[in-house]
């Protein structure tokens, strides 16, 4: 008598475990566009900054590393969780990642534009709009590669 065996994919916990990776690598990547746009790491002073109740010049600059690559890291598997919905509804597709990258970008930034940005202490008008377009810039070279990291090992591990 055949009995049939079902045992659970691998393929999620991998494809989370490339979300990782990808975003880490992206996140160094982003670091590089954000060290030539005019408020250069301004964007993770901001986060520091509200997180402690500080201007982001007087932020620390180990906690706004710590919580932007934190951030960059556990954005790659939320990339990938978005993603497997999308699959789930649309099928695996290149409609499916352009949707999810657009949810995705339209996410970072508003979340940083909407809830992070407005609780900030003392950025005159113009670094506020500044930092806007360089977060906007930064969380798009962000999306560059780890839309690309993500598809690729996600091939892999399927």
């Amino acid at each position: 008598m055949d009995v049939l065996v079902t045992t659970p994919s691998l393929s999620v916990p991998l494809r989370l475990v490339v979300g990782v990776v990808a975003g880490a690598v992206a996140t160094l990547a982003m670091d590089g566009v954000m060290a030539r746009l005019p408020e250069g790491m301004t964007p993770p002073l901001v986060a520091a900054g509200v997180l402690t109740d500080r201007r982001p010049g007087n932020a620390h600059p180990r906690l706004a590393a710590v919580v932007h690559y934190l951030s960059g890291g556990a954005s790659g598997p939320l990339f990938v969780i978005l993603l497997l919905f999308g699959e789930g509804l649309l099928g695996v597709s290149a409609s499916t990642y352009l949707l999810t990258t657009a949810v995705m970008y339209l996410s970072m930034v508003g979340f940083f534009l909407v809830v992070v940005l407005p609780q900030t202490r003392g950025l005159t008008r113009d670094r506020v709009e500044r930092t806007r377009l360089d977060w906007a810039l930064s969380a798009g070279a962000y999306l560059a590669v780890l839309v690309p990291l993500v598809a690729v090992g996600s091939g892999f591990v399927r």
